[in-house]
């Protein structure tokens, strides 16, 4: 396997951040929305204790990975596909950084302004803050939403490649197979 990406697929590099992104992107929605959802303090602190330190690692990972498209390594060529579908597609990719960029300074934002950090890394007495106070909430949600649109347009896209136009273009960001 290469690091850098060939002409048709992607390098190493590249699909182990993708699919480490992914992994952490879903943990990151699960733990936020049963973190919202949760009435116990106790409970509440338990889940922000994995939440808040996994968002600012994807945060890093996505400003590595940006990085990485900038100044080392270069896409394949895109799959042969109407134009509307390949703008869409190159939207949804440009969205996902936008969103996690913003998710992540929405997060360091709460944790700023409400003083909840040391609540919850170094279990104070105090009890958490209502996140609501605090003007970063409601796009950090808003984000969360649209994180959720956007995996849902990535995998139906993704799916549609493989199962409808049997293009082998899942084969491109898998382990395995020719390089």
């Amino acid at each position: 396997m290469l690091a850098k990406s060939s002409s048709d697929r992607y390098g190493t590099v590249a699909k182990i951040i993708h699919w480490v992104s992914a992994l952490m992107i879903l943990v990151l929605l699960a733990s936020g929305i049963r973190a919202d959802g949760t009435e116990d303090p106790l409970s509440k602190m338990a889940i922000l204790r994995v939440h808040a330190p996994l968002g600012a690692a994807i945060f890093i990972l996505t400003l590595a990975r940006i990085g990485w498209w900038w100044f080392a390594d270069t896409k394949p060529t895109s799959v042969p596909m109407p134009r509307w579908q390949d703008r869409i597609s190159r939207a949804v990719h440009v969205l996902f950084y936008v969103v996690i960029i913003g998710l992540g300074a929405s997060g360091v934002g709460m944790m700023i302004l409400s003083g909840a950090g040391p609540i919850i890394f170094q279990g104070a007495a105090e009890t958490l803050p209502d996140f609501w106070d605090y003007p970063p909430r409601a796009p950090h949600g808003i984000g969360a939403k649209v994180m959720i649109a956007l995996l849902v347009m990535h995998l139906g896209g993704a799916l549609y490649h493989q199962f409808v136009k049997k293009d082998g273009l899942i084969n491109r960001m898998w382990f395995g197979g020719k390089a």
